[in-house]
């Protein structure tokens, strides 16, 4: 039929997009995992505490790559939407199964896809717990991806084989290319310093230290009367804000790098949770349930584990930049640790308590 007749709908075209695309998915799934992992470790799963640009980088690849995979899924789903209109809808079992696939994988991946965009712009339209929902249609995305490819395996080697394709085509390839680099490059700044001029469309390209949650949002009152309890046992360490002032002090540069994406370097100072612990007759080293002021969120408490209160670099942050720290970056004190999700950096912290 003429109407189908663009050099686009070819499957040397489709074998080449889906490639890079399938690679996309691939990095987007493996830094999604391990982001959940993290934030919702199982009892075999460590994160190491060096380097602390480790979760920076793949988080920021993580949101790079589902950014990349949108304009590939729809260049690869123009390459091959006249197949939609082949007849017989159904010709045999395999081929059934080949359009179930990609009827699952479509529905998956505009999901995952839509969902994230909305994620890290912090605009949440829908009733279901995001992450919850995100990590599940996950695994039904990279299942029909597998179920596919292997169905397409004849096609995809023919369609790779030379000679390759002509000019029309890598015309269109080019130009699919290109829309992916403009949108990884307008999107970017978020993660990456050095993009964040040309960054137009990046959620967080300011070079302050951003804010997800207000102190005000999530409805903080200090008491006048507010001290630090570190709990061992039996054994309750109490700290008035001047006391911690009065230990031992460090300064770390350390990034905040939120599951959105974005991340910001800044200077931290405070105590070295490390020493705080010795204050207190513990040894370092071990798991650490920190809760906050905050009263029924999310993450008003978190765990932090063992190989981050070892590390010299992980701070009880008082200060940020040479300044006490405001309502909305913690006061009076926080968690600042490497290579933690900024969601897993308590705010407003009130009490440490050895697991």
């Amino acid at each position: 039929m003429t109407r189908f007749a663009s050099p686009a709908h070819d499957e040397r075209v489709t074998s080449r997009v889906g490639r890079w695309l399938g690679i996309a998915f691939a990095v987007c799934f493996l830094t999604g995992l391990l982001s959940h992992g993290i934030q919702h470790p199982p009892s075999w799963f460590t994160w190491p505490s060096s380097p602390v640009w480790l979760y920076r980088v793949t988080q920021g690849l993580h949101v790079i790559s589902g950014i990349a995979a949108i304009p590939l899924l729809l260049a690869k789903l123009w390459s091959v939407y006249p197949k939609l209109f082949e007849r017989p809808l159904v010709r045999s079992a395999l081929h059934a199964l080949e359009r179930g696939s990609i009827l699952v994988l479509s529905g998956a991946a505009f999901f995952e896809l839509i969902t994230g965009l909305f994620n890290v712009a912090q605009n949440y339209l829908w009733g279901f717990y995001f992450p919850t929902a995100h990590y599940a249609v996950a695994w039904i995305a990279i299942g029909s991806i597998l179920v596919h490819v292997a169905v397409k395996l004849p096609v995809i080697r023919r369609a790779l084989a030379p000679p390759g394709v002509d000019a029309d085509r890598r015309r269109f390839l080019r130009t699919t290319w290109l829309a992916t680099g403009v949108a990884v490059v307008a999107t970017a700044g978020a993660t990456v310093p050095l993009l964040r001029r040309v960054s137009v469309l990046a959620w967080r390209s300011t070079v302050d230290l951003p804010v997800n949650r207000t102190a005000a949002a999530a409805a903080i009152e200090v008491p006048a009367d507010w001290h630090l309890e570190v709990v061992d046992g039996e054994d309750v360490h109490r700290f008035t804000l001047d006391q911690l002032n009065a230990l031992p002090q460090a300064t770390e540069e350390l990034p905040i790098a939120c599951v959105e994406g974005w991340s910001a370097s800044a200077v931290w100072g405070g105590v070295r949770v490390a020493e705080l612990l010795r204050q207190c007759g513990i040894a370092p080293g071990v798991d650490v349930r920190v809760s906050s002021l905050e009263k029924g969120g999310l993450y008003s408490t978190s765990t932090l584990p063992g190989t981050h209160t070892g590390d010299r670099r992980t701070l009880l942050a008082l200060r940020v930049a040479d300044q006490p720290l405001t309502p909305d970056h913690g006061y009076p004190c926080r968690v600042i640790a490497p290579t933690r999700p900024g969601v897993l950096q308590t705010k407003w912290v009130t009490r440490l308590e050895v697991l």
